[in-house]
């Protein structure tokens, strides 16, 4: 199985590839799409679209896992995410993927076993499980493996 992992954003959008081989994680590809907030929101939800498009078209994964909504103390900012969130998920449907969405408490949990675990935790413990040797550069992307992850351990316990 292929899982797309998405942590969204509508200034930095994070995704992982992972593929399930043999009981294990293999990383096909990682990264994070940065857009300037200078750039008006309907244009970043364009480059939003674009790039999960260009992912599915590529990769063929199975399904997309992608983070729920965190608690925001900000309602504007939580809004602007629904709607990253939003677009990355019809951009998938669109294309005929089934989407999965994770509390980021439940990803946190499934990755180091601590639902409050810090982001550096996340990438340690993503460096070990997936034989990584750096991830240090983008907590975004970090977060996409990490739902993807989520995602693979919760269809595997389900087989």
């Amino acid at each position: 199985m292929r899982v797309l992992g998405i942590d969204p954003g509508t200034r930095a959008m994070g995704f992982g590839i992972l593929e399930s081989v043999e009981g294990s994680a293999a990383v096909l590809e990682f990264g994070c799409l940065k857009m300037s907030s200078k750039e008006a929101l309907q244009f970043r939800l364009q480059k939003i679209y674009a790039e999960i498009n260009k992912l599915v078209v590529k990769y063929k994964p199975d399904q997309v896992a992608i983070e729920d909504l965190f608690y925001a103390k900000n309602p504007k900012v939580a809004i602007k995410l629904g709607h990253a969130r939003g677009v990355a998920i019809v951009a998938a449907v669109n294309l005929g993927v089934p989407t999965f969405e994770y509390a980021p408490r439940e990803v946190k949990q499934a990755v180091t076993g601590n639902g409050a675990a810090s982001k550096e935790q996340i990438q340690r413990m993503l460096q070990q499980i997936l034989n990584l040797k750096d991830l240090s550069g983008s907590f975004d992307a970090s977060d996409a493996l990490a739902v993807a992850l989520c995602h693979l351990n919760r269809v595997n316990r389900k087989i």
